[in-house]
């Protein structure tokens, strides 16, 4: 459960150092064969503002929750992502990436769950997840999200231990009140609604200089980084709902054209500037 906290945490227009760190392993660790030195970290993160005694706080905590690994390469110290966390990493990389919103003729994925009384951790554990996976909450003990995300969830699920608990059905809603009155009540569509408006009122200034002015590649690092940590709760928060469910001009269409505007811009520079870093 600490892994899933840690690619979990609200979007906030003022990342914290460990929630950097992690986008950053996400971003280019991977791609170094998972792995990171101490002093490339470093100053990736000096780049962004956070002091080194923040970054080894910060990895301290991310160690204690077994998001990272300390592990020397070539006699150099450095840190790598656990096995699970490189799964996490694998599963939001579609979400935050590639997510498409679902239409009504999808259908829905329905969990039932039921956990005995005496494991009623797990059964907090089980409501958590379902949670930030983007579930709505249609009735004590059963939850409903677009049908889309039934792979993930069973993934997610099987991974933490808690699909024993659980039996998971593809559905289509046939009656009787109408499907948008349902939704409104299954999931919080006026925080959904904020937190893209924010996201946008945030970063659209951003895209509007960039359209005036080609940001050099050490600028699009410090921008893009926190951008895309600030982004990446998004996508979950709101599961991709149909169009026709929800409010006119939803907040949530403007903020995922704004990203995709920002990560085509400012993607690639950005890796440049932090490949430069760790391989000076």
């Amino acid at each position: 459960m600490a892994i899933a906290a840690t690619f979990a945490e609200y979007a906030r227009p003022d990342p914290q150092p460990g929630q950097l760190i992690v986008t950053l392993y996400g971003l280019y660790g991977r791609d170094e064969s998972n792995w990171l030195s101490v002093a490339a970290l470093v100053r990736l993160m000096g780049e962004l503002g956070v002091d080194s005694q923040a970054v080894r706080s910060s990895v301290s905590r991310l160690k204690r929750r077994d998001t990272l690994r300390s592990l020397a390469v070539a006699g150099s110290a450095g840190y790598s992502l656990s096995p699970a966390a490189l799964e996490v990493l694998r599963d939001g990389d579609a979400r935050i990436f590639r997510a498409r919103r679902a239409v009504l003729a999808d259908g829905w994925a329905v969990v039932v769950f039921s956990v005995p009384e005496s494991e009623r951790e797990r059964r907090h554990e089980l409501r958590t997840q379902l949670s930030r996976l983007g579930f709505g909450t249609a009735a004590p003990g059963v939850w409903v999200a677009p049908a889309q995300l039934a792979r993930e969830t069973a993934r997610v699920l099987a991974r933490t231990g808690l699909d024993r608990y659980v039996d998971m059905f593809r559905a289509d809603h046939l009656g009787f009140a109408g499907l948008a009155v349902k939704v409104a009540q299954w999931w919080d569509l006026d925080e959904l609604a904020a937190q893209s408006a924010a996201f946008t009122a945030l970063y659209r200034p951003v895209a509007d200089r960039l359209a005036r002015r080609t940001a050099s590649d050490a600028e699009a690092f410090r921008q893009y980084v926190p951008m895309l940590t600030t982004w990446r709760r998004l996508p979950y928060l709101d599961p991709g709902l149909p169009l026709e469910l929800l409010p006119a001009g939803w907040s949530g269409e403007a903020a995922t054209e704004l990203f995709a505007e920002l990560n085509e811009a400012l993607r690639e520079p950005a890796r440049r500037h932090a490949m430069a870093v760790i391989h000076a």
